[in-house]
């Protein structure tokens, strides 16, 4: 009995996939989501849980390198496909699972692997599907995957499952970049030196969170410098840039753009997408603090409200959803005392929107969430045309010029440096900028004049 090929197409059945999202890639990404929460695919959260990596998004060149190491890292069999548009989706999928079952990858995957070089992303059509094996070849269409240098090194975190209510959620990986900081063979980083705040010569560690870390803004990069587990300092990356010819759109802005280039856009279609996106973020929240069922509540909520759901459908549901995570004592014990920023200086830092509002904690800013969802709650309907000067969108009050996100990010060193590590992500996920606001096309072109 073939045990091996048994078990490969087993896993090709119903393979684990990781869902690495691009900067402009919103829409593809809850695509995504939604399929395989429909198929019941299980969604990885580390290269090593999975078999098949989902590239959402358009080709940005700058992520190549940690997409490359996203790839490394999964063991094989393996396959990766790329779709660029939400169109994309359902065809990448099931090309990758053709890949995973094919005879090719079942006979030669017990081969010992080799070092066969890194594979940037082809143009192939709709979407790109490689697929490796122990020997480091590509199938099934026979090309061999173009050669990458040896010294390029990707970044990327990831976070482990996290039963019921426990804890505040994992952290990024961690890589051999950074000042102050060796490194071992294999790329493991080493401790540094450097003085803590009281001048003490204690260890630094260097740890990237990110860009393609699950339940995290897509393509951020956020670099800690961690002494112990305390964050020492932070820097931020620019966000990446698609290439000319890439369509990176901003999803959840899109009513505040068409209504700006003056398009007439009902209120209706801005606060359920403002809803939808609050919905989004707050399942980002929940995933980190360990509470994944009210996560899905929260994400089968999202999509309804996108596919157009009429207010009776969904206002049970979201009263229950809002009901039971704004009382929940265990949540805002986790979270209390977190990041704080009080709304004036949240305000003088050009943040707006439901952080400034909530003016407090990791608590308060998912608490704001949930008062803005049921506030937009009765107005899904309204068919008053949209004021961008009146609506806020998702993240503040809109201006292409100077879009919201802009903000939040520039706030995270701030209230970053001094926390625990533990507490990073809960921040990150509290605030949840949206880099598709700074790199969308349409918000550049806008911003340009």
């Amino acid at each position: 009995m073939d045990l091996t090929g048994l078990t490969l197409r087993v896993a090709a059945a119903r393979p684990h996939v990781l869902l690495a999202a691009v900067p402009g890639g919103a829409a593809v990404r809850l695509a995504a989501e939604r399929l395989l929460r429909e198929r019941d695919w299980p969604q990885a959260h580390t290269p090593a849980q999975a078999d098949l990596l989902l590239v959402a998004g358009p080709d940005l060149p700058e992520l190549r390198p940690p997409l490359e190491r996203l790839w490394r890292d999964m063991p094989t069999p393996r396959a990766r496909v790329h779709a660029r548009t939400a169109d994309e989706v359902e065809d990448a999928l099931n090309a990758g699972r053709a890949l995973l079952g094919s005879p090719t990858v079942r006979y030669e995957s017990a081969a010992p692997p080799a070092d066969a070089g890194g594979h940037r992303e082809g143009e192939h059509g709709a979407q790109d599907t490689e697929a490796e094996h122990g020997d480091g070849r590509r199938a099934p269409d026979g090309q061999a995957p173009d050669g990458q240098d040896a010294d390029d090194h990707g970044d990327h975190g990831d976070h482990g499952d996290h039963g019921g209510h426990g804890g505040h959620g994992g952290h990024g990986g961690h890589d051999g970049h950074g000042g102050g900081q060796t490194e071992m063979p294999g790329g493991l980083p080493m401790a540094g030196q450097g003085a803590d705040r009281d001048g003490l010569m204690l260890d630094q560690l260097h740890v990237p969170l990110g860009p393609f870390l699950a339940d995290w803004p897509a393509g951020l990069t956020v670099r800690l410098v961690l002494q112990g587990d305390v964050v020492q300092r932070v820097d931020v990356d620019e966000p990446a840039r698609p290439s000319d010819d890439a369509a990176a759109e901003a999803f959840w802005v899109q009513p505040w753009l068409r209504a700006a280039s003056g398009e007439p856009v009902p209120v209706g279609e801005a606060v359920r997408r403002r809803a939808a996106a609050h919905l989004d973020s707050l399942g980002r929240l929940l995933a980190v603090a360990g509470w994944p069922a009210e996560a899905v509540r929260a994400r089968r909520l999202r999509d309804d409200l996108l596919s157009g759901a009429p207010r009776v459908a969904v206002a049970p549901r979201l009263e229950h959803l809002t009901r039971r995570v704004g009382r929940s004592r265990t949540l805002a014990w986790l979270t209390r005392g977190i990041g704080v920023v009080t709304a004036q200086k949240a305000r003088e830092a050009g943040v707006g929107g439901p952080a400034a509002r909530a003016g407090g904690d990791v608590t308060s800013r998912y608490r704001q969430w949930l008062a803005d969802i049921r506030h937009d709650l009765p107005r899904l309907e309204d068919p008053a045309p949209l004021d961008v000067a009146v609506e806020d969108s998702p993240r503040g009050p809109w201006s292409a010029e100077d879009p919201p996100s802009a903000a939040l990010i520039a706030l995270l060193p701030r209230l970053l440096e001094g926390a625990e590590l533990a507490a990073a992500r809960l921040v990150v996920a509290s605030l949840d900028p949206d880099p598709d606001e700074l790199v969308s096309r349409g918000v550049v072109e806008v911003a340009r004049g």
